[in-house]
């Protein structure tokens, strides 16, 4: 039996390829709202996190989340990924 491939994703604030599974996405959807994607199907521009509370620390400090995503990221989405972790 054929084995899937791994889906790869780049981490914005480690610049560093992982899997999917591996990471959280955040979508900002056509209505401008800023949203945590679990099942990763969200409509919408998406961004990559590692799950690491150090990456997701340093992406609130640089705020590079709003860089990506081109919207103002609540500090409350931060707080959601720590509690998923």
């Amino acid at each position: 039996m054929k084995e899937k491939k791994a889906i790869l994703r780049t981490c914005v604030v480690t610049r560093e390829s992982c899997e999917k599974k591996d990471l959280f996405r955040i979508v900002r959807t056509p209505s401008k709202e800023v949203i945590i994607d679990l099942k990763g199907k969200a409509n919408g521009r998406g961004a990559y996190l590692k799950k690491d509370k150090e990456v997701i620390l340093k992406a609130k400090k640089t705020k590079i989340l709003d860089k990506q995503l081109e919207v103002l990221v609540p500090d409350n989405i931060y707080d959601e990924l720590l509690n998923l972790l």
